[in-house]
């Protein structure tokens, strides 16, 4: 790890380091699309240390989701219900987010390694139906187009909010 390889966004309640190592991304969740959700979507973690005045830090983790649409063309990043990456930031700040996750975050090794890693873990899944194939070549697909992604593609999208809970 390179400590120029940091990046850090200052906020209202303090400074949010970001380093490029393998244990601070964390996968949660892969979707692929079916009738009621037509997009591809992956829940990624980033830790980072949060710096306070009197140089108190804590780390801590928080998530969002990036989102494609089944053909691969269009880029959408969505906040989690709960550990946000984008929570309690105000407009300046949520924008500063998704520069790091756009100029910075998907060009890391970090992200990088933790992705083909993904790719090589669904190369190798036991898939018994057609569906499963088609599921896990679309999955593979999309992993690799995340591998793609320009800066541009991340920094011109919109933030969803949080979804809402369905009654």
């Amino acid at each position: 790890m390179n400590v120029m390889d940091a990046k850090i966004i200052s906020t209202q309640y303090g400074l949010e380091t970001y380093l490029d190592v393998v244990k601070s991304v964390d996968v949660r969740e892969l979707q692929y699309p079916t009738e009621t959700e037509p997009f591809f979507e992956i829940t990624v973690g980033i830790e980072y240390f949060l710096l306070k005045e009197e140089r108190y830090y804590d780390s801590r983790k928080n998530y969002f989701r990036i989102r494609m649409d089944s053909d691969f063309g269009s880029v959408t990043l969505v906040e989690t219900k709960t550990e946000s990456l984008f929570a309690v930031k105000n407009a300046g700040e949520k924008d500063a987010t998704k520069k790091l996750v756009g100029e910075w975050l998907i060009k890391t090794q970090a992200f990088k390694q933790v992705i083909n890693e993904l790719i090589v873990q669904k190369k190798m899944e036991d898939v018994q139906t057609e569906g499963d194939i088609q599921a896990v070549l679309g999955t593979i697909r999309f992993l690799e187009k995340l591998l793609e992604i320009e800066a541009e593609d991340i920094v011109g999208t919109i933030v969803e909010g949080k979804p809402e809970f369905v009654h």
